[in-house]
């Protein structure tokens, strides 16, 4: 009876450790990669990204690549003004446009503070405080074969035909220097829609001129014909001069960004005065020789083959004097 006893006990015993040893085994299974998946909470959405300003921006400034750059900004104050980063459309076509309120760096940009091209308003955003934008016709060839493009610097050059005492003189001088495009015809932007710049002739040509400037084109545009003249982009001469010459002046304890920003702005002045000119007998021997007037291969009288003729008759003397072309006598 006692070993009957015993024996249940030990079974009873037996059976429970292998039922509490299942149950341990099931309670401590890793959970189905399903169950887990639902019971995860769900990632965080990503931060928006605008467009912010890299260095302030005056009104006026042109915008380039460097100017702006894509910051993450939080979803709940990323405004529909601001230029995000899902708007591929936007932000193609953001270079080129013009700041029409002053940005400060790291500012975001936003759709009122910027016009762009075509808008009502660009161009005279575009220009700087005190200056005029004019308009002069130009051709294939008296506008380089349009290959000057918005935001070239050229010189402006007007040709005409001056009479010198009954002869014609042709002269070709450079009146305005280092003059600023704003537009060719009615772009102000050289990028076609993929990007490329493009090369098309053009029939006008828009400057940024002070107002004396644009007094004197408009002077010019009914005394000849004016042609363009494009300049290097590394061409410094004028800033080498003035320079030299102490117009550049720098505040005491002036930084490098300062300094930068003085030798930009003086750089991108237009220049008005030290007019270089070219007239027909800079170019031509035959010009400087007979003037005017076309020399005569007979030699007749009128044959300007010397510059002065002598004859003695009745004690005196006369010379035939050559004037621009026109013999006169001189007795003595």
């Amino acid at each position: 009876m006692d070993f009957r006893k015993t024996l249940l006990i030990v079974g009873a015993l037996l059976l429970a450790t292998i039922l509490a040893f299942a149950g341990k085994m099931m309670i401590s299974s890793p959970e189905p990669a399903v169950d887990r998946a639902r019971s995860a909470p769900n990632p965080a959405p990503a931060a928006p990204r605008i467009l912010v300003a890299t260095r302030a921006l005056p009104v006026g400034t042109i915008l380039t690549p460097d100017s702006y750059r894509l910051q993450p900004w939080p979803a709940e104050m990323a405004e529909t003004i601001y230029f995000l980063e899902r708007n591929k459309a936007e932000l193609a076509s953001i270079n080129g446009r013009v700041v029409r309120t002053a940005i400060s760096a790291g500012q975001p940009l936003t759709q009122g503070a910027l016009v762009k091209p075509g808008d009502r308003g660009f161009l005279a955003a575009a220009l700087a405080p005190g200056m005029r934008a004019v308009t002069v016709p130009v051709s294939a060839l008296s506008g380089v074969a349009g290959f000057v493009f918005p935001g070239d610097r050229v010189d402006l050059m007007l040709t005409q035909t001056i009479d010198n005492n009954g002869s014609a003189m042709q002269a070709s001088e450079t009146i305005l220097r280092n003059l600023k495009v704003l537009a060719t015809d009615q772009r102000t932007n050289s990028l076609d829609d993929k990007g490329k710049q493009t090369v098309q002739v053009s029939s006008s040509v828009t400057f940024e001129v002070t107002p004396k400037m644009a007094e004197k084109i408009s002077v010019a545009l009914t005394m000849g014909q004016l042609s363009l003249a494009l300049r290097a982009i590394t061409d410094g001469s004028a800033l080498d001069q003035a320079i030299a010459a102490g117009k550049v002046k720098l505040p005491p304890g002036a930084d490098l960004r300062t300094e930068r920003k003085l030798v930009s702005d003086f750089a991108s002045r237009p220049e008005d005065g030290g007019q270089t000119y070219s007239t027909g007998a800079d170019v031509s021997v035959f010009r400087r020789r007979y003037g005017g007037r076309a020399p005569n291969r007979a030699g007749s009288d009128d044959a300007p083959v010397a510059s002065a003729n002598a004859a003695r008759a009745n004690a005196s003397t006369q010379v035939r004097v050559w004037r621009a072309g026109v013999p006169q006598a001189v007795t003595f």
